[in-house]
């Protein structure tokens, strides 16, 4: 069967259209044969790659009589239709493919893996949770290899069946989901057992190559994608001399600018683990200091954590702290913000901002030449990284 054969003359209608994953999604079901349309609250940077498509943009979720329904996580209570878990298996099914999950490094490794297939000519397909800039997005249709970044927030992976399975790492990230980390490796390891071929990214020492992105974290994710690769048929020198030349994933230590003397870097990190990672990589690039805008995300996560967000924040020489980013979670009671800027070390210069704007100019009033401010979370602190450099 011709690849993406199966999505030829169906007519698919997404709801969630404008998120990273279901946009993904559309572009290569489009690519494959269907039609594609879709709604979403709100226009996203991700439509860009829809050009052509019928989105409908309002308040409440619209469907379409007589085609078919995905619907994502975010609206599964409110729409009837195909889980977005569902659709990617079935995406996965119809192409070999090479599926990253894990805690963290899975957008920068799923990315690594095909920036590799794309420089050596290989042609892949790919469906990853940010952008990629040297592949123009966080999805492409070519005819090789399907890389897929797999989520475990909502179990999406147990559904996928892939030929090539890398984890880059298991640590308890998603409270509303899993009740304890032994619960997530047991998830992991069913998974696991039921693809033929598997990198777990801690058995690998880190690469010792010189990488354009820094960070010890890098280079482990570095040596997990250039596994995935071998598994592949990839020989190892032509992976690595690709591998060496690519410059990252959006929002993933991403030099937003500088002004003033003061370098501005964005990192979607948004759990204790990232953090420290940021903040270590960071260290690498400045003899400066080292100021953190942090807005948490998710009151589960924030509720659970704030502590050990406390702990790791506290590896930066000033730290501006922002209320929650909600995403898809109500507000809970006695859960705020303030809960991580009061588990910071005692002695460190602090600040509380309620919004990201507030918290960028409190920042900006602290920086001076020859410092590194990172924006941290996985809300829309990006914004105030723009404020800080002065771009629109």
């Amino acid at each position: 069967m011709p690849a993406g054969s199966g999505l030829a003359g169906r007519r698919i209608w997404f709801v969630g259209i404008g998120g990273a994953g279901l946009s993904s999604y559309a572009f290569l079901a489009r690519a494959w044969g269907a039609d594609v349309g879709g709604w979403d609250r709100v226009e996203t940077p991700y439509l860009r790659a829809l050009d052509g498509v019928d989105v409908e943009i309002g308040e409440e979720p619209v469907t379409r009589e007589g085609w078919e329904t995905v619907v994502s996580t975010a609206y599964a209570d409110r729409v009837e239709g195909r889980s977005r878990a569902s659709f990617l298996a079935e995406l996965v099914s119809l192409r070999p493919s090479i599926v990253v999950s894990g805690t963290h490094g899975k957008t920068t490794t799923s990315g690594m893996i095909a920036f590799v297939l794309s420089e050596l000519g290989l042609d892949p397909a790919w469906l990853i949770g940010g952008e990629i800039p040297q592949l123009g997005g966080n999805a492409g249709a070519g005819e090789g290899w399907l890389v897929v970044e797999g989520d475990e927030s909502d179990r999406t992976i147990e559904r996928l069946r892939p030929e090539i399975a890398v984890v880059t790492n298991v640590e308890l990230d998603h409270h509303s989901t899993f009740a304890s980390a032994a619960e997530v490796e047991e998830m992991f390891e069913r998974w696991l057992a039921e693809v033929p071929q598997v990198v777990r990214a801690w058995e690998l020492d880190p690469v010792a190559l010189e990488l354009a992105v820094p960070g010890e974290h890098n280079q482990r994710n570095a040596a997990a994608a250039l596994a995935a690769l071998g598994l592949a048929g990839v020989a190892r020198p032509e992976a690595e001399e690709a591998l060496a030349r690519f410059r990252g994933a959006g929002r993933r230590f991403e030099l937003v600018g500088e002004r003033d003397g003061v370098t501005v870097v964005d990192d979607y990190a948004h759990h204790p683990s990232e953090v420290t990672a940021t903040i270590a990589a960071a260290r690498e690039l400045t003899a400066g200091r080292v100021l953190v805008l942090f807005q948490p995300h998710l009151y589960s996560r924030t509720r659970h954590l704030a502590h050990e967000f406390g702990v790791a924040l506290s590896a930066a020489d000033a730290v501006c702290v922002t209320e929650i980013y909600r995403a898809r979670e109500e507000p809970v009671e006695g859960v705020s913000g303030r809960l991580v800027l009061e588990a910071l070390r005692p002695g460190l210069r602090a600040g509380w901002a309620p919004t990201v704007e507030q918290g960028a100019k409190l920042v900006r009033g602290w920086a001076r030449p020859g410092d590194l401010v990172l924006t941290l979370g996985a809300g829309d602190v990006d914004t105030a990284a723009r404020q800080l450099v002065g771009a629109p």
